[in-house]
């Protein structure tokens, strides 16, 4: 696999933030006493990493990234550098992932993913399953090499080529939903390509309406049997985008709890996830947590992360519900 990817600078942060954020803008924002703060910080005998964790949660993308030009333009240095230099570990990935622009963070997740031996394949399908059309545009792409079913659908995902129309044709619905449902469940064998195009390519709307039909014609659900029929990669992908079209806070708030679970933490999962979603729906992702797990996010970070990084995860997380 060969997959080359940048991120667009033009305008990314206007692109990410969303209402059911925990992470807003600040209303009396002043980019100069944030920079003064920031470099004391930085500067002083020994790091003060609560200054930095309170502005870089509390803080628009659009505004940090203001923060880092005047940072620049002040000291000459780059603010990213420079919490690389003065953090370290967990906490580190966090401050920084919090410093970049969004579309930055996945360019340099989804590099990270097919470096070295192996191709870390969840997170190309965390990504490429639940970004919107704009979101993936933001996140250049070139060169993209991969075989496979699995590969046909990463591409057509990574084009964000997918059909953004609002409006549902109910027996179109059906008509796709018939399809799949042909196309595994009625028949020998597998047509993969047919489930590929249908859930890469058609509206979330469309889908939503698609996966209730499915399971009026089958007894079962879409999920079920892509579970049944389809395996590996591919399997993991078409699951992800229909969790996704379902719901996506209820996603990531899976993702989150299953990376706290289990022999230690998974703290690179648990980074992305919170970063990524902090300014467009962590708030619903907190509900659906609770709801799937009978917890609050909040107590469960609590619980299960210490140090400075949890409590920066903490102020991402915005409180207890």
């Amino acid at each position: 696999m060969c997959l080359f990817i940048e991120s667009s600078q033009s305008k990314m942060s206007d692109l990410w933030p969303g209402e059911r954020g925990t992470i807003k803008a600040k209303a009396d924002f002043n980019v100069s006493e944030d920079v003064a703060a920031l470099r004391k910080a930085i500067e002083g005998i020994g790091t003060t990493e609560k200054t930095l964790i309170d502005i870089l949660t509390h803080r628009s993308s659009s505004q940090k990234q203001a923060i880092s030009k005047a940072y620049e333009e002040t000291t000459k240095r780059i603010l990213v550098n420079d919490l690389k230099g003065d953090t370290k570990g967990s906490l580190e990935d966090l401050l920084v992932a919090l410093a970049r622009p969004p579309a930055v963070n996945d360019a340099k997740w989804l590099n990270k993913a097919i470096k070295g031996a192996g191709t870390d394949t969840n997170i190309l399908i965390e990504i490429l399953a639940s970004r919107t059309n704009k979101q993936i545009k933001e996140i250049y792409m070139q060169n993209i090499e991969i075989s496979g079913d699995f590969g046909k659908a990463i591409l057509l995902l990574a084009e964000g080529a997918r059909d953004e129309s609002t409006n549902v044709n109910a027996d179109k619905a059906k008509e796709d939903a018939k399809a799949l449902y042909q196309a595994g469940e009625k028949r020998l064998g597998t047509d993969e390509s047919k489930f590929i195009e249908i859930l890469c390519k058609r509206s979330i709307p469309h889908l939503r309406q698609t996966i209730l039909e499915y399971k009026n014609i089958s007894g079962k659900t879409l999920q079920k049997s892509i579970e049944k029929e389809i395996s590996g990669d591919l399997e993991e992908l078409l699951v992800a985008i229909v969790k996704c079209v379902m719901s996506t806070p209820a996603y990531f708030a899976e993702k989150i709890y299953k990376s706290m679970k289990g022999a230690g933490t998974d703290e690179n999962t648990l980074t992305r996830v919170m970063v990524s979603r902090g300014e467009i729906d962590m708030l619903d992702i907190r509900a659906e947590f609770k709801k799937l797990y009978q917890r609050s996010l909040y107590k469960e970070i609590s619980s299960d992360v210490s140090g400075s990084y949890g409590d920066c995860l903490k102020m991402i997380c915005g409180g207890e519900d």
